[in-house]
């Protein structure tokens, strides 16, 4: 074989085996999950239930869809999402298209919340039954498929909440958990469940963030659902039929998965970082919202970036972080704008962490943006 011949075909052989190693990568990456699989991936990779201060049944922050758009310029749609808290996370999970998604809450209640979401995604056809079930609110006869976001929240202004379709609602959700999919849920997590649900049913589309058991100035459910970016595009999930499908198509193929975790915990982020990694994906987005500020505060924020230095990410991996009024205080001279989101992309973070560049989380504001 002469050199010319040799390097063609050492050069042919290298790109096959560059292209069957990338499609062994993508063959890895489940295309959904089991019950068995998905009931044991939450119990694997959870932690102890641990505490916060406020029940968080909805989201606090009134501009989280502000970075949607740059988010969708840096973030190649079919990779790995982790997110926090409860709701938000479906509207960044439906604008950004990740093949899987993971939300992480210290407090196991948070994974019920989600379980429960789970089911009704499941059980609702479309976004007006969904909104009828979550809040049982019977059905207005007349709602166009095409309806806004704002349309579908006016149509259910004037429907009482009922007391009989709740208990069947409720019913229902503990019906897809426990029979259809046979998920273990104890005595506990079907007590959390009927909490969560009856918060919405008390509640009604008033529903807030619970600040310290009371409520405040927060968005309620309708306005989180009705807001918009900067250019006034509104990407919740439900904005568009569409965005809700996407979302009832991972919910039915159980690749929305709840994870009981601290982030300065010892197991539930590299866990999830290991399984991505042995399943060849890599974590895209990472939806911190406020919480590393709580970490600086009880001194265990290494812990959390340790276990991130371990994740699977690429050169356009993101953190998606919020700063509140903490955060305003003990930075006053960056004046960090409160309550809009920012990115940081994770791999520079990770670098200037190891070199002992990550001090306070006034270092958090510098790296954001």
């Amino acid at each position: 074989m002469n050199v010319k011949r040799k390097f063609f075909a050492v050069t042919v052989f290298a790109l096959l085996g560059c292209n069957f190693a990338t499609a062994q990568a993508a063959k890895a990456q489940p295309a959904q999950l089991d019950d068995r699989q998905f009931w044991q991936l939450f119990t694997d990779l959870s932690e102890a239930d641990g505490s916060f201060q406020d029940e968080n049944y909805v989201s606090n922050e009134r501009n989280y869809q502000r970075a949607i758009p740059r988010l969708r310029d840096i973030v190649k749609p079919g990779g790995i999402y982790i997110g926090v808290g409860p709701e938000q996370n479906f509207t960044y999970i439906s604008a950004l298209e990740p093949r899987m998604a993971f939300i992480i809450d210290i407090r196991r209640q948070n994974a019920m919340v989600h379980l429960m979401y789970k089911a009704l995604f499941e059980l609702s056809p479309d976004r007006a039954g969904f909104v009828s079930r979550l809040f049982s609110l019977p059905r207005p006869s007349k709602l166009e498929s095409k309806a806004t976001a704002q349309e579908l929240f006016d149509a259910y202004k004037s429907v009482k909440a009922d007391s009989g379709l709740f208990k069947e609602n409720l019913a229902a959700i503990l019906d897809v958990l426990t029979k259809r999919h046979a998920f273990a849920l104890t005595s506990d997590d079907r007590a959390s469940v009927e909490k969560v649900f009856t918060a919405f049913y008390s509640g009604g589309l008033n529903i807030q963030y619970v600040f310290r058991g009371n409520l405040e100035n927060h968005a309620t459910y309708p306005q989180l659902m009705t807001s918009t970016d900067e250019s006034r595009k509104n990407w919740s999930y439900l904005a568009t039929e569409d965005n809700f499908l996407r979302l009832k198509e991972m919910q039915t193929k159980n690749m929305i998965v709840p994870v009981v975790g601290d982030f300065a915990g010892p197991k539930a982020v590299r866990a999830i970082g290991q399984y991505v990694r042995n399943n060849g994906g890599v974590i895209s987005a990472f939806y911190l919202s406020n919480v590393e500020p709580y970490l600086f505060d009880a001194g265990v924020w290494k812990n959390f970036y340790e276990s991130v230095a371990t994740l699977p990410v690429d050169k356009s991996s993101v953190f998606v972080r919020t700063f509140f009024q903490g955060t305003s205080r003990a930075c006053p001279e960056l004046r960090p704008l409160v309550m809009t989101p920012f990115l940081s992309n994770i791999a520079d973070f990770v670098r200037d962490y190891q070199k002992g560049s990550i001090r306070t989380q006034c270092d958090l504001v510098t790296r954001s943006k």
